[in-house]
């Protein structure tokens, strides 16, 4: 394997660790707890931060556009037929998800409260299964067939933005919000 799709593996592993706190959270509601608006924005950060902007963006601009270039027409469909569309559902669910924060915010009535529910787990169950393709089928794909070159190149592209991130402590703060959320929500 490459260092990016390492990275990007252990990336999704977070994401999904995120996706069960998005869940035990939902059910909580669902049994009665009061929506923790403030947990749901840390939720929807995390997932525009993390998972969109750090992790899908690595994709999106290091190995997608080099599948596309370099692998015809079966890359072409699995990324800007398959995967690009999925991001932007995911995107789709996440702005609906903070809309319905926002008015239940500032009226907390059940069918905002259906909302939050209704997009917190349309997105979890995409990504779920987004996961799942990527990590099976889009990385092996891309393993298999790039050329050493162009996964060397993506390597170093994308270890120049991780460790630009890092200085930042982009990664730290996410995983940090990530642990704090799962002591609250996840029953050991």
């Amino acid at each position: 394997m490459t260092w990016t799709i390492d990275l990007m593996k252990e990336e999704h592993a977070n994401i999904s660790r995120m996706l069960e706190v998005i869940r035990q959270a939902s059910i909580g509601i669902l049994e009665g707890k009061p929506v923790d608006v403030a947990d749901f924005r840390n939720m929807v950060d995390f997932i525009r931060r993390y998972a969109d902007k750090h992790h899908h963006g690595k994709e999106e601009v290091y190995l997608f556009p080099v599948m596309v270039a370099r692998l015809g027409r079966i890359a072409d469909n699995l990324v800007i037929h398959g995967m690009l569309v999925e991001h932007d559902l995911g995107r789709d669910h996440v702005m609906s998800l903070a809309t319905a924060l926002d008015e239940y915010e500032k009226e907390p009535k059940t069918e905002y409260k259906l909302d939050i529910l209704t997009e917190a787990m349309g997105y979890a169950r995409l990504l779920k299964r987004h996961v799942e393709k990527e990590n099976n089928v889009v990385y092996t794909f891309a393993e298999n067939q790039l050329s050493k070159e162009d996964l060397a190149d993506i390597d170093a592209r994308s270890k120049k933005f991780e460790d630009e991130e890092t200085e930042k402590g982009i990664q730290k703060h996410y995983l940090d919000m990530l642990a704090e959320l799962e002591k609250k929500y996840i029953q050991s």
